[in-house]
């Protein structure tokens, strides 16, 4: 298969440093990628040949774009034109599944199909629930979409909360005030925030209380009003205080709810308020979830595999309890 580029000056951004993006491209897709002047020819079979021609155009359009190419991007369009049939490619355009979110600083874009139907359900829905490990964008995302409507001035400010301290979040035992006793726990939202504005206008707006950082344990009693509103490890709510969150909701506001369900760390015995809201808001209108697995892991493929391995020793030790549960059932009869 040959592709022509328009412009093959973009195609030493496009290979990578030492070609190391396409050597990442023919490891993990089996195939064998050459070039001469505007012309990439790609030798394979005919399935990873289309593949791999799709993470090439992808990338292509994000070079054209402006976009560096990191390990993220790289990861990102390779699963993406993995997770993507043959069919869909050929009957659907592109901006079907190609989403992206503009920033003072970046335009963020989404790295798999699952990214670009978040970022959709964070555009047409008041509640969206981000649910998955690690790795998968779906903070990052949601924090790029607070300060894009913030900064389109369709929002007034965005409401940063998390659960602090797993143990009934006991901040008077902390020192400082407020921001200072939280903001360990909020460094991920922080991150984010610095990756989509200048410093100096975070700064600003923390000061001023366009962005405001709100413990979870303080939200009680308040009314949120043009607000985009993001609560992070919401696994370790209680219900009470899931329920509480949700109900602070006001007139023109959007939240969004993420965490991940295989790390809860409430007290033995206690229930997450994000597990059962699960059941109680499902089929809502205005309400939509995205479930995110091991396989939307953008993280360094290191990470990627280390998520897999973990989910793959759960399952057997569910297996292995539902042996012994069984031994023990046949043995009482």
């Amino acid at each position: 298969m040959v592709i022509m580029y328009d412009d093959n000056r973009l195609l030493s951004v496009l290979f990578g440093e030492h070609d190391s993006n396409l050597s990442r491209i023919e490891k993990e897709l089996g195939v064998s990628v050459s070039s001469r002047g505007n012309r990439v020819s790609i030798v394979g079979d005919s399935s990873s040949q289309l593949t791999a021609k799709a993470v090439l155009d992808d990338l292509y359009s994000q070079v054209l774009s402006g976009q560096d190419l990191n390990n993220i991007a790289v990861s990102g369009a390779i699963r993406t034109a993995e997770m993507m049939s043959i069919s869909e490619k050929a009957n659907n355009d592109p901006e079907n599944y190609q989403y992206a979110i503009k920033t003072r600083r970046h335009t963020v874009f989404s790295r798999s199909p699952l990214q670009g139907s978040y970022i959709k359900a964070m555009n047409e829905n008041e509640l969206v629930f981000g649910l998955g490990p690690a790795g998968t964008g779906k903070t990052f995302l949601a924090v790029a979409m607070g300060v894009s409507l913030l900064l389109e001035g369709k929002v007034e400010r965005i409401i940063l909360s998390r659960p602090a301290v797993e143990a009934g979040e006991r901040l008077g035992f902390l020192p400082g005030d407020i921001r200072e006793k939280v903001d360990p726990y909020l460094r991920p939202l922080y991150d984010a925030l610095y990756h989509m504005l200048p410093v100096d206008r975070v700064v600003r707006s923390l000061d001023s209380g366009e962005i405001e950082v709100a413990p979870l344990a303080f939200m009680r009693g308040r009314t949120l009003a043009d607000s985009f509103i993001i609560l992070d490890e919401a696994q370790n709510t209680t219900p009470m205080q899931m329920k509480m969150l949700l109900t602070r909701m006001g007139e023109n506001s959007k939240m969004v709810v993420t965490g991940d369900l295989s790390q809860i760390d409430l007290p033995k015995g206690s229930s997450s308020g994000l597990k059962e809201v699960l059941s109680i808001l499902d089929g809502m209108e205005g309400v939509e979830f995205i479930r995110f697995s091991d396989s939307d892991v953008l993280r360094h493929s290191l990470v990627t595999r280390i998520v897999k391995a973990y989910d793959a020793r759960d399952r057997e030790k569910s297996k292995s309890i539902s042996k012994t549960s069984k031994l023990g059932e046949d043995r009482d009869a």
